[in-house]
């Protein structure tokens, strides 16, 4: 079954790449371009996102509506536009070089995350924090440091920390709804910033074909992302404020309910198969095989260490005619995605050495893993092609012409990052996707967030950290709108592997979600737009987090634990 499935997978793959050349792009405006017809793609994506909790076919639908338009309407048109969704944009969206490099690179990261799973190296990596965890105090605090070591992937990061740590929480007390807390918040909200990720090719990918829309605005995708970092507001707050509960053993709300009734009677022990019907499928280690860390923070350190020297070399070649280039100079003009693909396959190539030299697995056993891993990453390359053609079919309408031309007199630049981080919210809660919400707001936000600048005389330099904001309350608020949601993938998974009522987990992660997501907006992303330096509106909340955990919480671990 398992040969069946990976001849049908790669039969697909190299249809879509062979597919793809064949593809040509539309090149004259149709007449509804900058027209209000321009706004009812990405507005028919989300209503629909919203009303059926579905991402991929309110992509398909909307990328289908635009077809439409560009052809003029008319019933050949409906028909015209449908083929075209396929033929021509889709296509387009995979004949990109870039865009393949994406896609590739994602393809190896989740490869060697599959290797470095099978191989035993993630599970050494638990074995050493997890002996450290000898109250109730430790045991917090380990699980929250074990869902940082495993930064490149969430749902690895859940399924692992959630399963290896259950035992370790239960015999603390801890409750099962606190260590579903702790997973899920040191999931999505770490893979989302970390510099190297699976979810880094899938946001690069995104925020480049957004570049490409937005006129004056020349620099790496990769490096822009880097810039935005620190303006990611809701994901560090939320990281700091996991390790604020877990140190401090002070909990409110629901919360602090489910900690007292863990400690007078126990851990919860629901059912998690109640739940829901989410695949949880993991990759076990290999059984009787040592399980050594280095195995997984090798292959790791060569993937971050080759992206540093990719863009040094890259840079330098593309740097050859200027004289004595600095290295801002030099990472200025360095190529991210050729950077990003000799990286991740280099790791991958390490992970499987470093498995086949030690005798754990045999070559086709890590070719096994290594498919796993790929899997795991088609949907997330399905709704990101998607996405891309979206983008190209609201640049042929001019779609952020056209909010311009209505929003951007009137819109003061300050509010963009708000608002975009609320609509990006919104969309992850209804959709229970972070990446679906990404996927239809990064083509719409970006060019929009850009051409309001222009329209104020704030291209500059100098004004650049409205952009970084906006760019990452399109990250942050699709990461809270998940953490919030019932129906979100992360979400249900950290119930699941918590071994937590999935109600349970949702009501009892909401207040501090909530707490978080208010505090990132009052005092990360309105502040910074208003000009204040992105450190100083962290410190403070990070600050505010601390005073509500301090006066509105109360202790809630056991006395002999710790």
């Amino acid at each position: 079954m398992l040969n069946n499935n990976k001849l049908f997978f790669f039969i697909n793959v190299f249809y879509l790449l062979v597919f793809s050349s064949v593809a040509n792009a539309t090149e004259a405006a149709p007449a509804s371009a900058g027209s209000w017809v321009a706004i009812l793609p990405p507005v028919l994506t989300i209503a629909v996102a919203l009303a059926f909790k579905r991402v991929v076919p309110a992509l398909f639908l909307g990328i289908w509506m635009g077809a439409w338009a560009i052809n003029d309407f008319g019933l050949v048109g409906l028909w015209t536009g449908l083929l075209d969704t396929f033929q021509v944009f889709v296509s387009n969206a995979l004949s990109n070089p870039d865009h393949t490099a994406i896609v590739l690179f994602s393809m190896m990261v989740g490869g060697m995350v599959g290797i470095i799973s099978r191989n035993g190296g993630m599970q050494g990596i638990v074995n050493h924090i997890v002996k450290w965890a000898n109250s109730a105090r430790h045991a917090c605090l380990a699980t929250a440091s074990l869902g940082l070591a495993i930064f490149f992937d969430d749902y690895a990061n859940t399924l692992v920390v959630g399963n290896t740590m259950r035992p370790v929480t239960d015999s603390m007390r801890v409750s099962r709804a606190k260590l579903a807390y702790i997973v899920d918040s040191t999931a999505a909200p770490v893979a989302c910033i970390a510099v190297v990720t699976t979810w880094i090719g899938y946001e690069i990918g995104l925020i480049g074909d957004s570049i490409g829309k937005m006129e004056g605005l020349d620099t790496e995708a990769y490096l822009l992302f880097l810039n935005t970092i620190p303006y990611s507001f809701y994901p560090i707050m939320a990281i700091a404020f996991v390790f604020m509960v877990s140190a401090s053993g002070r909990d409110f709300g629901p919360m602090l309910d489910a900690e007292l009734l863990a400690r007078e009677h126990g851990p919860e022990h629901s059912d998690p198969e109640k739940d829901s019907n989410q695949e949880t499928e993991t990759i076990e280690p290999v059984e009787g095989k040592p399980q050594r860390a280095f195995n997984a923070y090798i292959p790791v350190a060569v993937m971050v260490l080759g992206v540093l020297v990719g863009l040094y070399v890259t840079g330098k070649q593309a740097s050859a005619d200027v004289a004595d280039p600095t290295l801002k100079d030099i990472i200025g003009n360095a190529d991210s995605y050729t950077a990003l693909m000799w990286a991740s396959l280099v790791s991958m190539l390490t992970a499987a050495t470093l498995s086949l030299v030690q005798r754990i697995m045999g070559l086709e056993e890590v070719v096994n893993a290594w498919f796993h891993g790929v899997r795991a990453m088609l949907m997330a390359m399905i709704i990101l092609i998607l996405a891309w053609s979206l983008g190209e079919v609201t640049d042929i309408l001019k779609t952020a012409d056209f909010l311009v031309s209505v929003l951007g007199d009137a819109l003061p630049t300050f509010i963009l990052p708000t608002m975009v981080f609320l609509l990006a919210a919104a969309t992850a809660f209804a959709t229970g996707s972070s990446w679906g919400a990404m996927g239809i707001l990064f083509p719409l936000a970006m060019p929009l967030t850009w051409a309001v600048m222009v329209a104020h005389g704030q291209a500059g330099p100098e004004h650049m950290h409205i952009l970084y904001s906006a760019i990452s309350a399109i990250l942050a608020g699709a990461v809270w709108g998940d953490h919030c949601s019932p129906i979100s993938d992360t979400t249900i998974l950290s119930s699941l592997a918590s071994g937590c009522d999935h109600i349970e987990h949702v009501r009892t992660q909401l207040p501090y979600a909530m707490t978080v997501g208010g505090t990132a907006i009052l005092f990360g992303s309105i502040m910074t737009a208003l000009g204040s330096p992105w450190w100083l509106g962290l410190s403070i909340g990070l600050v505010i987090l601390w005073l509500i955990l301090k006066f509105f919480g109360k202790p809630s671990y056991l006395p002999q634990a710790g």
